[in-house]
Parts: C-alpha cells; sequence; structure tokens
C-alpha cells in the first residue's frame, strides 16, 4: 500500500528539496546579513551567498550572471516583462503579441497594457495547444516591441518552438520574452541557443522555495525593461528592495540541483508518465488527452473523461491531490482559458482533470492512482 496521500499536482507547486532547505537554513539562523551591507562582514557574507545563487541560476539557462534580476517570482518578472519593455519602447512601438493559452498574470498584464493605449495581439492555438508560427510572422509589424510566448504550459504541458519563434523575432527585430515557469529545471533551455531576451523563472516550480523567482534580460536588449516601482535602485535598478539571501540560494541551490539532475529527473517522470497515461487510455472508456501528445512536458498529464465531472471525480479520489487547472484560478467560476482555446466545450472542460508528476512521484503512487481513477471513473460512468 503506498503512502497517503499521494501528491500528484506538481504544476501548483513542488515540494521543497531538502537539499535546498539544507542550503538555505544558514541564511535563516546565523547569515542574517543584509546582502547590500557593503561595510562588514554580516553583509559581505549574505552578498557572497546570493553571488553564488545568481550564477547558478544563469548556468541553468547559459546566461551570464549580470543578466539576472532576482523576483518575488515569475508573476512578478512577467509583469516587469511585458510592462517594463512595453513602457520603455513607447510611444515609437505599442504593440505586444502573445498568445490566448499564456498564464493569467501575461493575459492580465496585455489587458492593463491595453487599457493604457497599447494594442495587443492574441494569437490562437489549435486544437493540440500549438501557435501557427506563419501567424506570429504576419502579426509582427514596424510597431510591435515584444512578442510573449509560454515554454511549458501550466495547464496542458504544451511545448511550443521556442527556438522558431527566437528566430522570427529576431529577424524582425523584435523582443523575445517567455515565461519559462514550468520549464526551468525540467527541460532544457539556453537562452542563446533559443535568441530569448527575457525569460521568467519562479522558485517553487522547480523543487525551490516560494516567493522567489527571477527575471533574465539580454545585456544587449534595446530598450531595456523600465522599472515598475522605485527604491533603493537594488537588482541593477530593476527591482528595488532588501533580497532574502535565504530565499536567493535556496533558488540557486534549486538551479544547480536541476542542473545536474535534469536527465535523471526527465526519464523518471517520463517513464511514470506513461505508465499513468496507457492505464488510463486502456482502462476507461471516452477519455481524451488535452494537448500536444509528442511537444509537451511528458509531467503534466490533462485528461477530459466523458460524462464525469472533475469537482465529482476529485471529490472521490480524497486521498489524491491533484486539480482541475491552475492552481492561481480555482476560485474563479469561469472555465478554464486554455481549455477553451483548445476547442473543448464548458461541459468538456467541466470533465477535465491535470495530473502532475515529479521528482518525488513514486512507482507505487503511479499504481496506485491508476487503479483509483480507472475505478471510480467507471463506477461514476455507471451511475450517470
Amino acid at each position: 500500500m503506498t503512502k497517503q496521500p499521494v501528491y500528484l499536482d506538481y504544476q501548483a507547486t513542488t515540494p521543497l528539496d531538502p537539499r535546498v532547505l539544507e542550503v538555505m537554513m544558514p541564511y535563516l539562523t546565523d547569515k542574517f546579513g543584509n546582502p547590500h551591507s557593503v561595510n562588514h562582514t554580516f553583509g559581505w557574507e549574505a552578498e557572497a551567498g546570493v553571488d553564488l545563487a545568481r550564477k547558478q541560476v544563469v548556468d541553468l539557462i547559459g546566461a551570464a550572471s549580470d543578466e539576472i534580476i532576482f523576483t518575488s517570482g515569475a508573476t512578478e518578472s512577467n509583469n516587469i516583462a511585458l510592462k517594463g519593455l512595453a513602457y520603455a519602447s513607447y510611444p515609437e512601438k505599442n504593440h505586444v503579441i502573445t498568445v490566448a493559452t499564456e498564464h493569467s498574470c501575461v493575459l492580465q498584464s496585455c489587458r492593463a497594457l491595453e487599457k493604457s493605449g497599447f494594442s495587443v495581439t492574441y494569437l490562437s492555438v489549435d486544437e493540440k495547444g500549438l501557435i501557427n508560427l506563419n501567424d506570429l510572422e504576419d502579426a509582427i509589424t514596424p510597431k510591435t516591441s515584444l512578442v510573449s510566448v509560454m515554454a511549458v504550459n501550466n495547464e496542458i504541458g504544451v511545448q511550443q518552438d521556442l527556438k522558431k519563434i527566437g528566430e522570427i523575432c529576431a529577424a524582425k527585430g523584435v523582443a523575445f520574452h517567455t515565461d519559462a515557469a514550468q520549464a526551468v529545471g525540467k527541460i532544457p533551455l539556453n537562452v542563446g541557443d533559443l535568441k530569448i531576451d527575457l525569460l521568467s523563472i519562479s522558485g517553487h516550480k522547480l523543487y525551490g522555495p516560494k516567493g522567489i523567482g527571477a527575471l533574465y534580460v539580454r545585456e544587449s536588449l534595446t530598450p531595456h525593461p523600465l522599472p515598475l516601482f522605485d527604491g533603493g535602485g537594488q537588482e541593477r535598478g530593476l527591482r528595488s528592495g532588501t533580497l532574502s539571501p535565504a530565499l536567493c540560494t535556496g533558488l540557486g541551490a534549486a538551479c544547480e540541483i536541476a542542473r545536474q539532475d535534469m536527465e535523471k529527473d526527465f526519464e523518471h517522470i517520463s517513464g511514470l508518465s506513461d505508465k499513468l497515461k496507457q492505464a488510463i487510455l486502456s482502462g476507461v472508456e471516452n477519455v481524451r488527452l488535452n494537448g500536444s501528445e509528442t511537444h509537451r512536458f511528458p509531467g503534466n498529464l490533462n485528461f477530459t473523461f466523458e460524462d464525469v465531472r472533475s469537482d465529482q471525480l476529485i471529490s472521490e479520489l480524497r486521498h489524491i491531490a491533484l486539480s482541475t487547472g491552475a492552481a492561481c484560478s480555482t476560485e474563479k467560476p469561469t472555465p478554464s482559458h486554455v481549455l477553451t482555446a483548445l476547442g473543448l466545450n464548458r461541459r468538456q472542460i467541466d470533465c477535465s482533470l491535470r495530473i502532475g508528476i515529479g521528482r518525488m512521484t513514486s512507482v507505487a503512487e503511479i499504481d496506485y492512482v491508476a487503479d483509483q481513477i480507472i475505478t471510480i471513473v467507471n463506477t461514476l460512468k455507471q451511475q450517470a
């Protein structure tokens, strides 16, 4: 019997890796100095920890240390990237391009820009969740300052073709931003190879602490984003405020562990994902996997179970942590904008479930979850 409850909501958050906690602990106790205090040893040791963390982040994505800005998380990073660059490019350029299936913080940032007089193009996706690259190329105009396309979708796990998107943006002289919260540390990402100008990172999506993230800003990017608020000028003037050495070193450690273990983690997660997917598809009738089966991160499986409401299914699966979609939108009564963009109707969306698999997931847990889902779904179908 597997240990309960079983956690399979890795897109919402990941457990803190014990190795990360070990690195963080001294900065929560003895090494309590302000990293911006430059006149004594307490500040120096805190600053050294932050500097090492910054290097560990850039080593994971192929950047340089002066190209990383620490933030509170991907939501803040996305806001700085989109609004900051849009404001910096105005009035010469007043057009932004994004995708209908982006995270809500990107979509809300774009809507805020629209209220300020900017023009935004929302690219549609096909039934697999992928954008049409010709549509992207056609949407870019001389007034376009930025293209923002998520690396791995948080609800359906679909991977966009970042390399081709980066090539299109570079050829057109347009900045390319990607929300990589669900991708960094899980799939290889090199900002140079992919021609990425801005990239958002979230600590708690890669087994690091909550409340910390980062924004990569290419040094040669012109113009640079403008800061969204004023203060002491920390983080190259783009994100003022005292950094938390504990959180920064936690993110750094998580990135270093991911750099070392990424291949092993991916193989582990892929095997468990294939096992669970095949069990469900063979054990349940009228079930569909949402999003591309080939262009996706395997740790994210989003299924629609015909005639079985996901809220009812989740209530029956009381010993398994699952979700119907993005954690940030669970309080909203509106249907998933991601599944809507794929062409699902309201009834199908109400029957959809996201399963997240991660580093700590075991074979025994997958066997247990597969058995539980198949049994309960088939029982609910018979009762319908």
